[in-house]
């Protein structure tokens, strides 16, 4: 019985602590006429659009050595299935290094930059002029990095990213 008794109370002082933390909640989510970004008590993203969106990866920097690519997928999502990702980079040229698209199997081989499983689905020459489009199809992780110079693109110079698209909901 004091099993029982003991774990009530700790139960009790979790929801309380939740509670506490998240005070203003009921105040917004839990509000059934609130309009807005709140919808019958969800939250609602405000990018939302009823069709596929078409995102150039890295913006107006496309496809380049040293950007953040990670930190850009995190400021355009959430990505949606059927959504399309554009890849732009340049050709190389004496000036540029080359750049790919390496699709990679699975978390442990985005963290590491392990390429050897990896699915080419871009080569050197295809961002160029107006890039390839990879369409988000399925409801599923998605890890992609450049697989240059043995992986160094990826692990030096932070061009990988990884997205999971949502399914869009309309409602």
């Amino acid at each position: 019985m004091k099993c029982v008794g003991a774990l009530v109370l700790l139960v009790t002082a979790s929801m309380f602590a939740i509670a506490m933390a998240n005070k203003n909640w009921s105040t917004t989510a839990g509000n059934w006429n609130r309009t807005g970004d709140y919808n019958w008590g969800f939250y609602r993203p405000k990018n939302v659009t009823q069709g596929p969106n078409t995102f150039v990866v890295g913006g107006s920097d496309n496809w380049r050595f040293g950007y953040n690519y990670t930190d850009w997928a995190i400021k355009n999502g959430p990505f949606y299935l059927n959504d399309k990702l554009v890849f732009k980079y340049d050709p190389p040229n004496d000036t540029t290094f080359p750049h790919s698209v390496y699709l990679l199997p699975n978390f442990w081989s985005f963290q590491n930059c392990d390429l050897r499983r990896a699915m080419k689905i871009g080569d050197i020459t295809a961002g160029g002029g107006g890039g390839f489009e990879f369409p988000l199809k399925r409801w599923q992780p998605y890890y992609f990095a450049c697989g240059e110079r043995g992986g160094v693109h990826c692990k030096d110079g932070l061009m990988k990213f990884a997205v999971w698209p949502l399914i869009r909901w309309n409602y």
